[in-house]
């Protein structure tokens, strides 16, 4: 059962994996249901450099392609894993009334963009820190910086009371598919009708 204190394992998780990934490789190190929010927030993580390696304009469109390409693989990956976070909670939970409110953001949702919101805070630090930027810059980072972990801490507590009102049949989520269809060659026009 996922229970306040596996929610701060959570968070946790992200924290600490941001830091190990940026100086070293990839290796999961979970199983059960974290191991869904570590490869998510992996996903992520990836998403994140493939989004700056994309912006490059010195490496010529060859290089801007395969970023693009990594990025719809990443983004489908992640979208994939936060249907499994929201089955795996569902499977976990009390049968719902049918007449209960249902929340409109999944907690796997809430889950990806507490990820979002970790990776921002570690690469808005180093900008704040850095150096070679003027003192001007830094200031307005440290500024930046202190409104995201604000937003992380209220997107937690947001998590946390979701969950609970699940747990107590208050308040339910379904399953919400994406249904992604730019990655599908049968339902992307542009694919399905190239000369």
């Amino acid at each position: 059962m996922i229970d306040a204190f596996d929610l701060q394992a959570i968070d946790t998780l992200q924290l600490k994996k941001t830091v190990e990934w940026h100086q070293g490789p990839y290796n999961v190190s979970q199983d059960g249901f974290l191991q869904h929010v570590e490869e998510n927030h992996y996903c992520n993580f990836e998403l994140w450099h493939e989004e700056d390696r994309a912006r490059r304009d010195d490496k010529g469109c060859r290089f801007v392609y395969q970023a693009k390409r990594n990025i719809d693989a990443w983004n489908q990956k992640r979208n994939d894993l936060i249907e499994k976070m929201d089955r795996w909670l569902v499977e976990d939970l009390p049968d719902m009334p049918n007449d209960i409110a249902m929340n409109s953001e999944t907690p796997g949702m809430v889950i990806d963009r507490l990820s979002i919101l970790t990776l921002k805070a570690y690469h808005m630090k180093e900008e704040a820190q850095r150096e070679s930027a003027h003192r001007s810059q830094r200031d307005r980072c440290t500024e930046k910086l202190d409104i995201i972990r604000r937003q992380h801490a209220d997107l937690f507590e947001a998590l946390e009371l979701l969950m609970d009102d699940a747990f107590k049949g208050k308040r339910g989520f379904r399953v919400y598919s994406q249904f992604k269809m730019y990655n599908d060659p049968a339902l992307n026009p542009e694919l399905y009708e190239k000369i």
